[in-house]
């Protein structure tokens, strides 16, 4: 199955509260070992994300514990998750893990950018955030 990448002029903008990055990065390198693909791939968004003090993150930007309204734009489905640590992840619930090929790909996002990332499956898929609920605990 042919993987697709997206060129890094092609990606939109991410912004990160800095003490979740430093989370994230440690996240990240722990899973290196079991989640060697989604590590690096989660490690190369850290490291071009905009980073910011808490609590002064854009609005309508995708943190830990927020909710996703998005649509797969290839398939016209809507769904709403939760971005969570793996720990917390219960896909039947809405619960995503940010070592997940989405929940990589829906970090930092805001509402209206779209990025191309493969599912579980490895299928390409365009999403596009529709609306973030923050937790208030990102």
């Amino acid at each position: 199955m042919e993987q697709h990448t997206v060129s890094p002029d092609d990606r939109p903008a991410i912004h990160l509260a800095a003490p979740e990055c430093d989370a994230l990065s440690e996240l990240a390198l722990s899973a290196e070992h079991r989640h060697p693909y989604s590590s690096a791939v989660l490690l190369a968004e850290l490291d071009r994300a905009e980073l910011c003090e808490p609590g002064e993150l854009p609005e309508q930007t995708v943190a830990m514990n927020s909710r996703v309204d998005f649509i797969d734009e290839g398939g016209g489905s809507r769904r709403t998750v939760q971005l969570v640590y793996p720990r917390d992840a219960d896909i039947a619930a809405g619960r995503i893990s940010n070592l997940t090929p989405i929940g990589v790909g829906l970090i930092g996002m805001m509402a209206g950018s779209s990025i191309r990332r493969a599912d579980r499956d490895g299928h390409d898929r365009m999403l596009r955030i529709v609306s973030v609920t923050s937790s208030g605990e990102g």
